[in-house]
């Protein structure tokens, strides 16, 4: 399993540290796969020194455009969580 760390808007950020927003969209340029480990760096042109950590559970390219891909995440009890 693969750790990946991104960027994320804080908007987006928010929603999934609320458990609101239980997936992401991305480019496959780095061959997710389930069970990868996501740390998500908030990112407003600049890091904000605020993160947190979720896991794959499901990916589907389902609809998307070629190359992207839906994650379904999860975030991991005790998962990093800087805010």
């Amino acid at each position: 399993m693969v750790v990946h760390h991104l960027k994320i808007y804080p908007e987006y950020y928010d929603a999934v540290l609320k458990d609101v927003k239980k997936f992401e969209i991305r480019k496959n340029d780095r061959f997710y796969m389930v069970g990868d480990t996501l740390v998500l760096h908030e990112w407003m042109d600049e890091f904000t020194g605020r993160k947190l950590e979720a896991q794959i559970i499901y990916i589907t390219d389902y609809k998307q455009r070629p190359g992207y891909v839906v994650l379904g995440i999860e975030r991991t009890k005790g998962g990093i969580v800087h805010v």
